[in-house]
């Protein structure tokens, strides 16, 4: 008698077809890739000149998302590895069905004057936060600082901060009426300026090292900081009134909100606050008759929910950043820029086009 028959006969597995094989590979790569940019590091590329000669455009480098604490997904529906459009179709690459609030995990630190951040540009107000266009400059003011920049140098709490050894600034040369070699300029980095004059007079964004070499050619009679003196009003400098007559090399004092931090506000400063209070974080505010009124109730003081960041770029006069739309809250803060991983010179030759010298270069 054959006592196995109440076991059930051993079913050979059935091998997974190549179709599933493959999906699950690719469902699986997706879910990895998308929590690693969530959560760890991610990758970005300098589109922009507003922080050379510290980054370059085509300067390919890694974002920790850990260094400040992964900031959580606001808008959680959207299309993998596309930021806020969709390649080739150009449409939004997300949908605003389902909306989080603004939510951070604990990071490895805080963020630290001078350090370069990534952050979602914060004047995109038709678009969600985490989905505004990815910015990135140094963080020159943290949260709760008095910052002031006085002919081109930056003070924070009344002490000058040291400048970024590759940082530019504009200035004026002037030449006997002849002009450059664009090798010796190409040799230099030297990519923007050029003449003003057929006198010979020219204006070239410069780093420190540049000027000392060019004011060694022989046909340089003087070079000269261009700058905007103290006192001269800029309308396209925030926070645009002729109250603060403020400039991109003459700018503030200003304060830079902490989160509990109460400020007294009257019919002058609103003009630097209004935004934050209203825009960032969320309140209605109104001016009648000389008297603010925040949600209703008239108000001489307010005290901030979030932290706020003053951004620049190192390439001082041609840098869209905070002297032009003020403070950056906290909750728009992407990560750290820490290393290049790859540099491409995109107007090189084929053989020259990779900068051997910024690979795997950390940001400082």
């Amino acid at each position: 008698m054959n006592w196995k028959f109440w076991q059930k006969s051993a079913k050979p597995k059935q091998k997974k077809g190549k179709v599933r094989e493959w999906t699950e590979a690719i469902v699986f790569a997706v879910v990895a890739a998308t929590l690693i940019r969530t959560f760890a590091i991610e990758a970005y590329t300098i589109p922009t000149p507003s922080m050379e000669k510290s980054l370059m455009v085509g300067d390919f480098l890694f974002v920790s998302k850990l260094s400040y604490g992964p900031r959580l997904p606001m808008t959680p529906l959207s299309f993998p590895f596309a930021h806020n459009t969709l390649p080739v179709l150009g449409t939004k690459s997300y949908l605003e069905w389902l909306k989080w609030d603004y939510r951070r995990l604990p990071g490895l630190g805080e963020i630290k004057n001078n350090d370069v951040v990534v952050f979602n540009y914060p004047m995109e107000d038709f678009r969600p936060v985490d989905k505004q266009d990815n910015y990135i400059k140094r963080c020159v003011g943290i949260a709760g600082d008095t910052l002031e920049i006085r002919d081109r140098v930056v003070f924070i709490n009344g002490k000058a901060i040291e400048q970024p050894p590759r940082a530019q600034y504009k200035y004026h040369v002037k030449t006997d009426g002849s002009g450059f070699n664009p090798k010796s300029l190409e040799k230099m980095d030297v990519t923007e300026g050029g003449p003003i004059s057929v006198e010979g007079d020219f204006l070239f964004n410069l780093t420190t090292e540049n000027v000392e070499k060019m004011r060694v050619f022989t046909n340089v009679k003087g070079i000269e900081p261009y700058s905007a003196p103290k006192g001269y009003y800029t309308e396209d400098v925030f926070p645009y009134t002729a109250f603060y007559p403020w400039n991109l090399d003459n700018y503030g004092p200003i304060i830079l909100p902490k989160r509990d931090m109460t400020m007294p506000l009257d019919s002058n400063n609103i003009n630097i606050y209004r935004r934050a209070i209203q825009v960032y974080e969320g309140n209605t505010l109104e001016e009648r008759d000389g008297k603010i009124f925040i949600n209703g109730q008239e108000a001489t003081s307010y005290t901030f929910k979030m932290n706020y960041y003053w951004m620049m770029g190192d390439n001082r006069h041609n840098s869209l950043d905070s002297r032009y739309w003020g403070f950056v809250p906290e909750d728009h803060i992407v990560g750290k820029a820490v290393f290049v991983w790859m540099s491409l010179d995109y107007n090189a030759s084929l053989f020259s086009k990779v900068r051997w010298s910024r690979v795997f270069r950390v940001i400082r």
